[in-house]
């Protein structure tokens, strides 16, 4: 396996997977090894740093060459016929193992079955993945701005509410498995199967609930259960029409173009501490951002939403 050679702020290089396990029906682990990977790293933790990975155009066709690149890599790669190009898609790093020439990343990705759909090429490329496979591989490189890391708690925070579907399953236990020790919440995670649920490492003071929708609509179970915990009444889930399917709003960001204004001050109900994250599907996500922000008063700078993905809609790079 070769490296590429460029001069760009982050790592955009062929990597190849050294493990690849089936942890569950809707998840498959792969680790993945390479040269460059010498170079990775943040400065901070990890908790849901998000890379990219270009798989090929073709299944078993060559991966796109990135030799030379410069600032233009973008329109450049995106210039190319999609066959060439190949598909890009977003992960979450699971876990970092070894250091120097030998670390791996560990990235979970969610698969499923035909029933369900044609398998995107991420999915289809992650359930027959084997040693010896290759991708490319976009991540941040140590000493290099690169973002890509939402879970940004306010000092004040003293009580985390973590929420996704399978999506953001990886983010989430990654967050968990970084917290300090003394870190109190609730996290909830809706999965496809009860086969799904995984082991985590977590504090003590955060409470797991794991749900199987088990052949229901996402959000089915995920909704009400989060409702419960917050103590609100039946709220239905958003009309599919209504839904922003780019839905991204942090602290610091919002995709609707709205400014975050500055912090509110207490309404003094017991979620002045909380921290909220919640990523998955965007009419679940954007429900719940309408519960805790418009219903309960929940000032916007204690939350971070994420429409991974949409019901209907491909996912994007």
């Amino acid at each position: 396996m070769t490296t590429t050679t460029h001069s760009l702020p982050m790592l955009l290089d062929e990597v190849e997977v050294v493990r690849a396990d089936r942890l569950s029906p809707s998840f498959v682990r792969v680790e993945l090894g390479g040269p460059c990977l010498a170079e990775f790293g943040v400065d901070g933790k990890l908790y849901d740093q998000r890379i990219k990975l270009v798989f090929p155009g073709i299944p078993g066709g060559p991966l796109p060459s990135f030799e030379g690149a410069d600032d233009s890599w973008w329109s450049t790669w995106q210039a190319r016929p999609e066959e060439e190009r190949g598909h890009m898609r977003t992960y979450t790093v699971r876990d970092v193992v070894g250091v120097g020439a030998d670390t791996r990343l560990v990235v979970d990705i969610v698969v499923h079955d035909d029933a369900h759909g044609t398998p995107g090429p991420g999915c289809a490329w992650a359930a027959q993945a084997q040693v010896g496979d290759r991708v490319v591989l976009m991540a941040p490189r140590r000493g290099m701005f690169y973002g890509g890391i939402e879970f940004v708690p306010p000092v004040t925070t003293r009580q985390l509410l973590l929420v996704g579907d399978e999506t953001a399953v990886p983010a989430i236990c990654a967050i968990l498995a970084q917290l300090p020790t003394d870190a109190v919440g609730a996290a909830f995670l809706e999965v496809p199967k009860p086969a799904d649920v995984l082991s985590v490492v977590h504090p003590e003071g955060v409470a797991i609930t794991w749900l199987s929708r088990d052949g229901g609509d996402h959000g089915s179970v995920l909704h009400p259960a989060v409702l419960a915990h917050l103590g609100v009444g039946a709220a239905p889930l958003e009309d599919p029409v209504e839904v922003d399917p780019d839905l991204w709003e942090t602290p610091s960001y919002s995709s609707s173009g709205e400014e975050i204004e500055e912090a509110a001050a207490s309404v003094g109900h017991d979620l002045d501490d909380l921290y909220a994250w919640i990523a998955g599907e965007s009419g679940v996500v954007t429900a719940l951002r309408r519960v805790l922000v418009k219903d309960l008063g929940v000032d916007r700078r204690q939350v971070a939403f994420m429409g991974y993905w949409r019901r209907g809609v491909s996912m994007k790079s």
